[in-house]
């Protein structure tokens, strides 16, 4: 099964293959949505400051009886962190919401403040500061790795030109009809791993016709397409539910895309439109 299997990141620690997102689900709902995955077998739960449930998913994880080095926990700090001190205290309060002594991966949720996401302004000196926090915090043991999340090729340069320590994981939007080959291809030659959120596209491909018919040959849904072309082009999928049939459905990937057909969902028309998700800056298309 998918959810047993692991990535390994650069300084070693593996990372399961398969997570389970939580944006937009509420403090007391993922509690329960906690639970209900790890009982299905998942070991890699997503979280993020901006979400506003670091408090429930850290009881789901106390609540689901596993040991804590059994479950890998990433959570975000916010993309209006841009500033060392201000990084110190976001990592520790997260450390506190979530109950836990350490957290397995910790990133930087945007290069940007959501409220200037895709202006002029890439918060270079800003970046390199909150850097320097989870450096700091991976060093003392609080961080098992750190990594980035929206982070564009000029954004990552700007972190390698003073970094001691390597990114290890880029967290950007990457699904069928939005693939942003470069950017993966970038980070997967500099040893980052890329971890797509939405692999969904946050559900507008359950309304594309041709992504339907593809979903149909392989006798799966639209979702478990979805996550397999992800984890097809070497990227962890982070499909995010707090339904545990969809859950259950999500892992169940046992077949395979052909090459031919990758190749088709690779290059199929651009996505325009996120619908009411476009109020979002990551759905913008800034």
């Amino acid at each position: 099964m998918i959810i047993q299997e692991k990535f390994t990141l650069s300084n070693g620690v593996e990372i399961p293959k398969l997570g389970l997102g939580t944006w937009f689900i509420g403090d007391e709902e993922v509690v329960e949505a906690v639970k209900e995955a790890v009982k299905l077998g998942y070991r890699h739960i997503d979280t993020a400051q901006a979400y506003g449930n670091e408090v429930g998913v850290g009881r789901g994880i106390k609540d689901s009886g596993l040991m804590r080095e059994e479950l890998f926990v990433t959570t975000k700090l916010a993309a209006e962190t841009k500033t060392y001190e201000e990084a110190v205290a976001g990592i520790d309060e997260s450390l506190n919401k979530l109950g836990l002594d350490y957290i397995d991966l910790m990133i930087i949720h945007s290069p940007q403040p959501w409220a200037e996401f895709g202006q002029d302004d890439r918060h270079l000196k800003g970046n390199q500061e909150a850097w320097r926090a989870l450096e700091d915090a991976y060093k003392a043991g609080k961080l098992k790795a750190i990594g980035l999340s929206n982070f564009k090729e000029a954004d990552i340069e700007n972190i390698l030109d003073t970094c001691s320590i390597k990114p290890m994981v880029n967290q950007i939007l990457a699904h069928i009809s939005n693939t942003p080959k470069e950017l993966i291809n970038y980070c997967q030659d500099q040893g980052i791993l890329v971890e797509a959120y939405s692999p969904i596209g946050h559900g507008e491909l359950l309304k594309n016709e041709e992504v339907i018919k593809m979903a149909q040959k392989y006798k799966v849904s639209v979702p478990q397409l979805g996550i397999r072309y992800d984890l097809q082009l070497g990227m962890l999928p982070l499909p995010k539910t707090a339904n545990p049939a969809h859950m259950k459905g999500n892992a169940d990937l046992d077949f395979e895309i052909s090459k031919d057909d990758m190749e088709i969902l690779q290059n199929m028309e651009q996505i325009e439109n996120y619908g009411e998700a476009s109020v979002f800056p990551v759905y913008s298309g800034k």
